[in-house]
Order: C-alpha cells, then sequence, then structure tokens
C-alpha cells in the first residue's frame, strides 16, 4: 500500500485516507495536512488514559492513520496502520531521520547524532539567547546553526515555507506503508529501554562543516564519564555495574618514625 502524504491512498483496493477520512486533492497545497499538524502538535511521553495501570504507559508512538500517539500497550489495536516512533531528548522529541524522510524532505533541517542514529528535532527548543551579527540561524526562530542548514526542527521549516506562501506538497513524500509497520517494533521494550537517556551526549551531524560547535547548538559528542552510574547501567544492555556494598578492611596506621 502505498500513501500520499496529502492525505490519499493508493492501493488495489478501496482504502482511507490518513486522519480517518480520503484525502481532497483540492486542498490548498500551503495547508499542512491533517498528520502532519497533528504530529508537531502533539504530546507525547505522557501517560497513556487507556493503560493507566500498566508500567511504561507513555505514549511515545504516533499513528499516521489515526493521528494521535499511543503507548506500546496500544500497538495491537492499531496492527494495520502505519506507525512512526517517536524519541526523547533532554524533554523534547525527536524522530530519526531515516523515518522522517520516508514522510517529508528534511534537507536544511540540521539533523543530530543521538546514541549513534541521526535525529531531527519535532519542534524548535527555547534558548537563552538568540543568533546576533552575521552568524548561521535558523530562519524562523534564530537558533545558532552550522552550515549549511537553515531550519533547527521540523516545525521551523514546515512553518517558514507556510509563511513564505511555499507549497507544503513540494516537500510531502508518497511512502510504503509496509515501512511504518508494526513489525518495526518488534524489538521495542515495553520497560522504556528505547527512550533516548537524557545524559547522553549529542553533537550535530554535517558533512559539509567542521565547524567548532557553539554554546546554543552543540554539546560534546565525547562519552559523558559523569553519568550516573544508574543511568548507565539501565542504558548499557549487557553490562551490569556492580553496586553491593563492600566491607571495609580494618584502618591501618601509617607507622610512627
Amino acid at each position: 500500500m502505498v500513501r500520499d502524504m496529502m492525505g490519499t491512498t493508493t492501493t488495489t483496493s478501496s482504502s482511507s485516507g490518513g486522519c480517518g477520512g480520503g484525502g481532497d486533492m483540492s486542498m490548498n497545497m500551503n495547508e499542512k495536512p491533517a498528520w502532519l499538524e497533528r504530529l508537531m502538535a502533539e504530546t507525547f511521553f505522557g501517560g497513556c488514559g487507556v493503560h493507566q495501570d500498566r508500567r511504561k504507559n507513555e505514549k511515545n508512538v504516533f499513528c499516521l492513520h489515526c493521528c494521535l500517539s499511543i503507548c506500546p500497550h496500544c500497538l495491537s489495536s492499531h496492527r494495520s496502520h502505519p506507525l512512526l516512533q517517536v524519541r526523547r531528548y533532554v524533554y523534547h522529541d525527536v524522530i530519526r531521520l531515516d523515518d522522517l524522510e520516508k514522510l517529508i524532505d528534511c534537507s536544511n533541517i540540521q539533523p543530530y547524532t543521538i546514541n549513534s542514529a541521526k535525529v531531527v528535532f519535532l519542534n524548535q527548543r527555547p534558548q537563552s539567547r538568540t543568533c546576533k551579527g552575521l552568524a548561521n540561524a535558523c530562519f524562523t526562530c534564530d537558533r545558532i546553526l552550522q552550515e549549511p542548514f537553515h531550519f533547527c526542527s521540523l516545525s521551523c521549516k514546515v512553518d517558514y515555507m507556510v509563511y513564505a506562501g511555499q507549497s507544503l506538497g513540494s516537500i510531502l513524500h508518497r511512502f510504503d506503508e509496509s515501512d511504518f509497520a508494526i513489525s518495526q517494533f518488534e524489538g521495542l521494550r515495553v520497560d522504556g529501554s528505547e527512550v533516548i537517556d537524557e545524559d547522553t551526549q549529542f553533537a550535530p551531524s554535517s558533512s559539509y562543516s567542521n565547524t567548532e560547535a557553539t554554546s546554543n547548538s552543540v554539546i560534546s559528542c565525547e562519552p559523558n564519564n559523569n553519568v550516573k552510574k544508574g543511568k548507565a547501567n539501565r542504558f548499557l544492555p549487557g553490562i551490569v555495574l556492580s553496586l553491593g556494598s563492600r566491607r571495609k578492611g580494618a584502618p591501618h596506621r601509617a607507622p610512627l618514625s
């Protein structure tokens, strides 16, 4: 099944478009399709109201058909729907670049490398200061960026195109729903081990520039040796850090000279 991200679906049999209805090809190409608008506005990692009594019920999956966030316990109810996993870094939502590029053109959005995977921030983030002078900055929110990128997040690119009157249809892709099938979540552990640790270091990914990091856009990609043992143990499968107490030996005084 191939779905048009403006809302239409191409199949050998009839099928409804995303968010509960077929797409209207006469719609303004400058308008955000329902799935995209809901994705950027949705609240992720809150508790699932349907599974309040279950552990690890954070809503970290977005159903592209229903246009809502769901938790891992909800997956069985959306078995035939295309599903997109959302991750989190320091209370901000990110999506793997490989996944997002199947839906929408992510060119000119600055990607970041987190846990060895390139990701894109879903929405703009608060910042203590904006760009001044000749530094390269986001066209929408003025966050400092590396060359040659123009946007710090997906929403910044989309909002800029809407403001400039550019057609969003030019950046939306047709995609194969099998790329977003429920089978991709077979390795998703409900214990939350797939969630990105807030102490994980990250850095912008760029093959165009080796510009040194700036305070607003880059954090060292070197491993953080000061990460608390409890968190490190949670995100390093197969590695066990012994936190058991050890009996101290009797103190020995230095001999008197």
